[in-house]
């Protein structure tokens, strides 16, 4: 466990009501990496790179308990226009306002799952707060190329009642 993870660090926000642009995966998380270059090139033909929409994952299943084939995760740009029938598969969804617990993950994402197990088993226990009916979900706020892996800075979002 790292331990720079101190329940100072999670914060309570109110999260809006974010219309997002979405290519849900389905499969392997080892495979991810396909995907993500498909949904990069959607954001450049609609002119929606991280610079002007923020990048969001919202983490359906936990891969260490999801049999491969059934692993889902949607990766998400922030948008305010619609979403139009598109040959990339891109669809239009919400994440949802309201409370979330808020811990930030710097460096890679080969050890976020100990951010994500700290949050979960150890600061909602102690906290008092319940889960929501939505999934966890990261706000990719840096990230690789523009800097280094180990320099990447994830929030990982709780959403809360």
């Amino acid at each position: 466990m790292k331990l720079e993870n101190q329940p100072a660090q999670v914060k309570l926000i109110s999260f809006k009501n974010t219309k997002v642009a979405v290519l849900e995966y389905r499969g392997n998380p080892n495979l991810i990496g396909n995907s993500v270059c498909k949904f990069i090139e959607w954001r450049k033909q609609n002119c929606l790179p991280p610079t002007v929409s923020d990048t969001f994952n919202i983490l359906y299943d936990n891969p260490s308990e999801t049999a491969p084939d059934d692993y889902r995760l949607d990766i998400c740009a922030s948008t305010e226009r619609d979403v139009v029938d598109n040959p990339f598969g891109v669809v239009g969804k919400i994440i949802p306002g309201g409370r979330c617990a808020v811990l930030r993950h710097i460096g890679s994402d080969s050890n976020i799952s100990q951010s994500i197990t700290y949050l979960y088993s150890i600061w909602l226990p102690l906290s008092g707060e319940e889960p929501r009916d939505f999934p966890l979900y990261l706000q990719r706020v840096s990230f690789f190329p523009d800097v280094p892996e180990y320099e990447a800075i994830t929030d990982i979002f709780l959403p809360l009642k």
